[in-house]
């Protein structure tokens, strides 16, 4: 289907080609204008930075990595009115390429490397850099040779959801300039009041219905039913960037969780008079429904690799065709330039060489680091044309269905080979990680490339200079998750994961990788069955399996406000009968919830950061920065454990904080419906 384009790409941008008829992108092969310059080349480390932290707390708070490309294209556009000469549209290119480099290495990351920590094995920082790394650089060189199948050959054929809104933007330079000033604007409105509510500790933020007087105490108390909602600018922005279908879905699960599970459990145990009447619902939750929630969403990754099981089989072949059959020869023209094969096999060759010295030196012997290295290319080699046409056709990439497999088969093949306890255990979620970020950047670049192809960037530049996206993100997710874990921690001191950063991806590898690798633990395999049926049913049903189980496994107050969001875009789908002022406000409040989103994130980024800047000594003790900051403001108490500034009252000082958060979906709302036809 055709589909018409007023700002400004070639009438036959998005359809398949005619016999004989070829693309001319926007910046034609025979005009060269700045692409790769030290701006660019700033604000695209710069992006890469921020967006690596963002998207690090964003996805270990909510289990969401979200889409960065977006944001950082229209604040390339914003940022190029500072200087004299405004960016070119390919300077933003590589901005936005170097960038992305963020959000694609740590969904890759913290999949699986907290779980480390969780199981005190405790990595150390080049660990986990050179494990980002080395997966962003795998990902990179084996999706360099499919790029021109996909993005080229399949012109028209593969929609590339993702790649074209950031086109498209990058394309209508001007609104996009007034955009970032609204994005800005959201960054700083969503990282202050979160910051001044969780850092600062001015309002409180975990509302429960218990809350509201004595009957809900009792109601509570007896059926251990209990709501809860976190009342912050994060969930607004994510719900409703994930929309009001999948948020409706994701609190189903939690509500199957809190309102059927936890109170059966809790029944249960009072019939059979072992005391456990007495535990509350949040215990209940943690030890008997959370490994319901686990084998949920580990049944529903793997479905998710069964029901692709005829476009993985057909991408393997397109990978191998690609990459070892005969191609012909192309115009030396400069949109159609990638770095050569013979650089590709030779940096193929170092990355081979280098990983083997780090499974060397991670396993301590030469047979178990080959074995893992071979393991390591066999399924990034298989997998990596399975990622990038998964980007290209439905703009999501199944890496977390595609990481637990290699876990699986990883630790299989492992334990047969006599690698198994602590050791064994490192060394599987080190090569998950591996794999994960290969497979999850090969999926990102692909979006990357394909904009470039639109736009007329040179492939050349946009592969060389992802190599440094890769290696700024690596190095800053690394801090990302020391930081995080270092202050607000994976795991409570009894073991349990903790509700403030719950990481539910890595805590379902950290379940696996113990059900693989130590037999004599203590695995509640009913539970995780009853999980997997539950998924079972919800796909048969037609229900997002893994969204569903995602709701079941995460803290209900981390669910429950996404349906604020997701109400917030229904609504402004519906808030007028013209379809296009409708769909411009939806993406006018998109806008804006991403830089609520980002902003959050960013300013929590920052309240870690204050919890290990030393703040001196008081009364004789050492503090941190973050304390000296409550004494100054005269707030008294230990740090986690001091009054609220603005009420003494733990639940008036939450309910001031759901009075804001109503007070910003209002203004998110009404901002976007100022939204009219231009």
């Amino acid at each position: 289907m055709q589909v018409s384009n007023p700002k400004g790409l070639p009438e036959n941008a998005y359809r398949p080609l005619k016999e004989g008829e070829k693309y001319i992108p926007f910046i034609p092969a025979e005009k060269v204008i700045p692409e790769v310059t030290p701006r660019s080349i700033f604000w695209g480390i710069v992006m890469a930075v921020l967006f690596t932290f963002a998207c690090a707390y964003s996805g270990l708070k909510a289990g969401q990595v979200f889409e960065a490309a977006i944001p950082i294209a229209i604040l390339a556009v914003g940022l190029g009115k500072m200087y004299s000469r405004e960016n070119t549209i390919l300077e933003n290119v590589i901005i936005q390429s170097i960038g992305a480099g963020s959000g694609v290495v740590v969904a890759g990351a913290i999949f699986t490397l907290p779980a480390l920590f969780m199981l005190n094995l405790n990595p150390g920082f080049f660990t986990i850099f050179i494990a980002a790394f080395l997966g962003g650089v795998l990902g990179i060189l084996f999706l360099i040779p499919l790029r021109r199948y996909f993005v080229a050959d399949q012109h028209g054929i593969l929609p590339f959801p993702e790649a074209t809104a950031t086109t498209e933007i990058l394309v209508s330079g001007e609104s996009a300039g007034s955009q970032s000033k609204t994005l800005i604007i959201s960054m700083i409105v969503g990282g202050v009041l979160d910051f001044l509510a969780e850092t600062m500790r001015f309002w409180g933020v975990h509302f429960n219905w218990t809350m509201l007087g004595t009957p809900f105490k009792t109601f509570t108390a007896k059926t251990k039913m209990l709501f809860k909602m976190e009342t912050t600018s994060f969930f607004i922005g994510l719900g409703y960037i994930v929309g009001l279908r999948y948020a409706f879905v994701i609190v189903a699960g939690s509500f199957l969780a809190w309102f059927v599970f936890v109170p059966f459990f809790g029944y249960a145990q009072s019939l059979a008079g072992n005391g456990a009447a007495t535990m509350t619902a949040n215990a209940i939750f943690g030890q008997y429904v959370r490994p319901i929630g686990i084998g949920a969403i580990a049944i529903a990754g793997l479905l998710g690799i069964i029901k692709n099981f005829n476009v993985i089989v057909s991408s393997f072949s397109i990978g191998f065709k690609q990459m070892f059959g005969h191609h012909e020869e192309h115009e030396k023209i400069r949109t159609d330039k990638d770095i050569s094969m013979k650089t590709i096999i030779t940096l193929l060759g170092v990355a081979i060489i280098s990983t083997f010295i780090f499974y060397y030196f991670l396993t301590g012997s030469l047979g178990y680091g080959f074995l893992t290295l071979i393991i390591t290319f066999v399924i990034t080699f298989l997998f990596t044309t399975v990622a990038a046409r998964a980007i290209a056709i439905v703009g999501s990439n199944p890496v977390s269905g595609m990481t637990l497999v290699t876990l699986i088969i990883g630790s299989v093949i492992l334990v047969k080979a006599g690698l198994h306890g602590d050791k064994g255990m490192a060394v599987a979620l080190v090569m998950g990680s591996v794999v994960c970020t290969a497979l999850s950047v090969a999926g990102g670049f692909i979006t990357d490339l394909k904009i470039g192809y639109w736009l007329g960037a040179t492939p050349y530049n946009q592969e060389r200079f992802k190599f440094l996206g890769i290696l700024i993100a690596a190095a800053t997710v690394g801090a990302a998750i020391y930081l995080i874990n270092a202050t607000l921690g994976f795991t409570l001191p009894n073991g349990q994961p903790n509700p403030a950063m719950p990481a539910p991806q890595a805590n379902v590898m950290k379940s696996i990788i113990l059900t693989l690798m130590d037999p004599n633990a203590n695995i509640p395999w009913i539970l995780y069955g009853i999980g997997g049926i539950v998924a079972l049913l919800m796909d048969i049903l037609g229900v997002p399996a893994l969204a569903f189980a995602l709701g079941m496994y995460l803290p209900q107050e981390l669910n429950t406000p996404l349906l604020v969001g997701g109400f917030l875009a229904w609504l402004l789908g519906r808030s007028s009968d013209n379809e296009e002022i409708a769909k411009k406000r939806v993406q006018k409040g998109t806008l804006i919830a991403s830089g609520l989103l980002a902003g959050s994130a960013l300013f929590g980024i920052l309240g870690a950061a204050l919890r290990i800047i030393p703040g001196g000594t008081m009364n004789g003790e050492k503090i941190n920065f973050l304390q000296k900051l409550w004494y100054m403001l005269g707030v008294a108490g230990e740090e986690g454990h001091h009054a609220y500034l603005l009420s003494s009252n733990h639940n008036t000082a939450t309910l001031i904080g759901l009075a804001i958060m109503i007070v910003v979906s209002a203004w998110l709302y009404r901002s976007s419906l100022k939204v009219e036809e231009e």
